[in-house]
């Protein structure tokens, strides 16, 4: 039950992270957003470590989180590009429903199965994401590219979820921090070649700072959920962020939620009651 808990906890912390990181990308470049948010991590998940006193980690496990923060950092670039780019309504969607389906597929193969109603919990809240970050009627229409890129940065964080699941309970939190590091690393062999600036206005600092503490939060939230429970439940559980996204976009950005982001609000309620059974 606590697993279950973890996992939807990170749904909430991740959705504002996003919201922040959304905000921010929308007045600088993605690549800088990503770096700022992850270099803030990287001190953050050095002192609870410190804090756990976790042992010395295998190479297996640092390997594993390695991989992951560079397919999440990756992931969420794309994304932010994706947004800025338009078409919110189709892209959010699609990359949230991604993200959930990767892993709950995966999780069938490589971890143990769930129980019957766990995995119609797993299902129903896939869908429950793509209801919730349903946009405005008569939204904005992609073109095949940014559809790419939706399902990229979907599957991109479907990955991140699946690799994080791989590390071992006596790793501790010494993945994560393995995350940070090569994502950091590779954002800036990125932003080097692209000739990216990483200089941006105070505000941008604020929001991406915002968005990486909440970020390492639902990352440690979801990596307690993964270790104690099932993939195929706990992955689908942690994305259910545009919930906490569509509510904060209500509140602060005076959006108006349509019937069908509502429907989608209750049937993540159905999901998790399902999965809790």
């Amino acid at each position: 039950m606590l697993f279950l808990v973890c996992a939807a906890a990170s749904a909430l912390v991740w959705g504002a992270g996003d919201f922040a990181g959304g905000k921010a990308s929308q007045r600088a470049d993605s690549f800088l957003v990503a770096l700022v948010a992850e270099t803030v991590g990287i001190p953050l998940v050095m002192a609870w470590i410190a804090f756990a006193g976790t042992g010395v980690p295998s190479l297996t496990d640092l390997a594993w989180g390695a991989a992951a923060g560079l397919l999440g950092n990756a992931g969420l670039v794309i994304f932010y590009r994706a947004l800025a780019a338009g078409a919110m309504s189709v892209v959010a969607p699609l990359t949230a429903t991604t993200t959930a389906a990767v892993p709950l597929l995966l999780g069938l193969f490589l971890d143990r199965l769930p129980s019957t109603s766990a995995l119609v919990g797993a299902v129903l809240a896939v869908a429950a994401i793509t209801l919730v970050s349903a946009g405005p009627r008569g939204g904005e229409r992609a073109g095949r590219g940014l559809l790419a890129l939706a399902l990229l940065s979907g599957v991109l964080f479907g990955g991140y979820f699946t690799l994080v699941a791989q590390t071992s309970d006596a790793s501790g939190l010494w993945p994560l921090l393995a995350g940070r590091v090569a994502g950091v690393a590779g954002l800036l062999v990125a932003m080097r070649a692209r000739r990216v600036p990483v200089r941006g206005p105070a505000r941008i600092f604020v929001l991406s700072c915002t968005a990486g503490a909440f970020d390492v939060t639902a990352n440690a939230l979801y990596l307690f959920a993964v270790r104690n429970g099932v993939l195929s439940v706990a992955a689908p559980l942690a994305s259910l962020y545009p919930v906490t996204t569509v509510l904060l976009a209500m509140a602060v950005d005076r959006e108006r939620m349509r019937p069908l982001q509502i429907t989608g609000l209750g049937l993540a309620v159905v999901a998790l009651v399902l999965t809790a059974g």
